[in-house]
């Protein structure tokens, strides 16, 4: 190895030490709710805080829905707040599957052609079309993604790598905002296919 290839070869080791590291938030199914869809299913009820999210200002509420398909359903999916401007339903494809609807992989808010679902609870019922398996994403500050030399949109690759076994996801969309928390959210499916555990990160794979 010549003078040349060992300088390449330590700057190379010094740039993935000086990588930063992003979080990993695993998302367990959940519901959006507009404030209309809310009040049909807990009348007269305030959606009250169960514990705040890692993203400003969200929070995991108290109230939890059932979601029916024509094969079964899911009890305790727990309402995050606060409400929104559409009501939107967030599965694995495993468990979509599970109860007979078909959902695709989408980012938030990307509802058009989405499948309609029953939402119950014991006061009452709502049909919300947007049911979708959250396309894997990572939230992070303004300034995040200028260190990290990405932009708004984008899809990038990144590796996880537990105890015993190593994955690269890849067509991850970077989401920044000024407000984001630096954080990479995927599914259940995807947590369990990468055995991600507590306090397991993921690191941008520069190409």
């Amino acid at each position: 190895m010549n003078d040349a290839e060992l300088r390449a070869l330590i700057i190379k080791i010094i740039e993935e030490e000086m990588q930063q590291s992003i979080p990993i938030g695993v998302s367990n199914h959940h519901i959006h709710l507009t404030q209309s869809d809310f009040e049909i299913l807990f009348p007269g009820q305030e959606m009250t805080v169960k514990a705040p999210l890692k993203q400003p200002g969200e929070f995991a509420s108290n109230q939890t829905v059932t979601i029916v398909g024509s094969k079964g359903e899911i009890k305790n999916v727990r309402i995050l707040g606060p409400c929104r401007k559409h009501s939107q339903v967030e599965l694995s494809k495993t468990e979509a599957r599970q109860i007979g609807v078909n959902i695709p992989i989408r980012m938030s808010g990307d509802l058009e052609g989405t499948p309609t679902v029953t939402v119950r609870t014991e006061f009452g019922q709502v049909a919300i079309q947007g049911a979708i398996a959250a396309k894997r994403h990572i939230h992070m500050s303004d300034k995040d993604a200028e260190n990290f030399g990405v932009t708004k949109g984008q899809a990038v690759k990144v590796s996880i790598e537990t105890e015993e076994r190593k994955t690269i996801f890849d067509d991850v969309i970077v989401r920044p905002d000024p407000k984001f928390v630096l954080e990479m959210h995927i599914d259940t499916d995807e947590a369990n296919a990468a055995n991600v555990g507590k306090n397991a990160v993921a690191k941008l794979i520069k190409e």
